[in-house]
């Protein structure tokens, strides 16, 4: 076993690599958490894009087959309502697409479908008894936070920016993930909206880790034992990992997805904010090249994908993913096929050794 030097989130996470399941909503539940936690990792489960009887039903099956931590993940974002003139402008944006797929515009789904921190998640939280919850896009109200801190639950959360570290760790962070611009998913960012000043993960982790108490997991565009071991090199106590595992047999992740990431490269990804409403990373299709990839007149998240919900649907069945997210990092060609357990072994083994612990 390495003899990690630094051993900050290992103690305080209780796992025995220093490497953390990224919460993939959309592309991983229990399975993929199991796995990595059996690879001595820090599983994670995404709450915020299921029920609280579907999380707690995937709990259960972690708890079932590990004797170990486990990371609930929620999204802390505040719901804006849009107005009518906003609401009418999407539409019409979307209105060829309708046409050419033959969508009836009048009969859309209610939009929504990611859902923020709120009382029915914390009195699971309370229930559960989750070792480790983390959120994104900043932190849920002082009453939620405090109620989750008071279960004995690590509390963890993004930072895309040194000042949002220093925010998170002021108001009772354990840790803070360090998100690099190079990350697939959503930005964690909630106190900036400026795209174009975002830091990649060889900027932002030793700046963070120079500027924070806490210990600094980084996350990015690491998808093997290099790219860890570099991340710690700079100082991270430990790494997240989301990207290498969408292609793991425990992942949940489509066939269209699947095939994006097969073919993916350096440069086809984007931030695009016109799939949910929020900047995100993923690999480049075809509503993100023509009204994008950040646009001014998508409805706030996670509104704006409710209309393109049917076009999804359409196109998915024809074998592409043009209409919905693709989820994925910088580095997503690097992902590997397999068992996550052999992924997140090789990665450890891979920096253990780069690092000669």
């Amino acid at each position: 076993m390495a003899a990690w030097t630094d051993r900050r989130i290992l103690d305080l996470l209780s796992i025995e690599q220093p490497l953390l399941l990224a919460p993939m909503a959309g592309a991983g539940l229990a399975p993929l958490a199991i796995a990595v936690a059996n690879a001595g990792g820090l599983g994670a489960i995404p709450c915020s894009s299921i029920s609280v009887e579907k999380a707690t039903a995937e709990v259960a099956a972690f708890r079932g087959a590990v004797d170990g931590p486990i990371n609930l993940n929620f999204f802390a974002h505040r719901p804006e309502a849009p107005t009518a003139e906003a609401s009418a402008r999407w539409l019409e944006r979307l209105a060829p697409y309708f046409e050419e797929f033959g969508v009836d515009a009048s009969n859309l789904p209610p939009a929504g479908g990611r859902e923020p921190f709120d009382e029915a998640m914390c009195a699971m939280v309370e229930s559960l008894r989750p070792e480790v919850v983390s959120f994104h896009f900043g932190l849920p109200d002082d009453h939620l936070l405090s109620r989750v801190k008071a279960t004995g639950a690590v509390v963890l959360s993004s930072a895309t920016t040194v000042a949002e570290g220093r925010w998170l760790a002021e108001r009772g962070c354990d840790a803070v993930i360090a998100q690099g611009y190079e990350a697939g998913g959503h930005r964690g960012n909630f106190l900036t909206d400026d795209m174009s000043t975002q830091p990649g993960i060889m900027a932002l982790v030793p700046q963070l880790v120079d500027a924070l108490h806490v210990p600094v997991i980084a996350a990015g565009a690491i998808a093997d034992g290099r790219g860890m071991a570099a991340a710690l090199c700079l100082g991270a106590s430990a790494v997240q990992v989301g990207s290498a595992y969408l292609l793991a047999d425990e992942a949940t992740s489509v066939m269209v997805h699947r095939q994006a990431v097969r073919e993916g490269r350096d440069d086809n990804t984007a931030i695009t904010n016109v799939l949910t409403g929020r900047p995100a990373r993923g690999v480049l299709n075809r509503v993100m090249r023509e009204l994008g990839p950040l646009s001014g007149d998508t409805l706030p998240f996670p509104l704006a994908g409710g209309p393109l919900a049917p076009l999804r649907k359409v196109a998915e069945a024809r074998g592409s993913g043009d209409f919905q997210p693709l989820w994925a990092g910088q580095a997503a060609v690097m992902t590997r096929e397999g068992s996550a357990v052999a992924i997140t072994r090789d990665i450890v083994e891979v920096a253990a050794r780069l690092l000669r612990v």
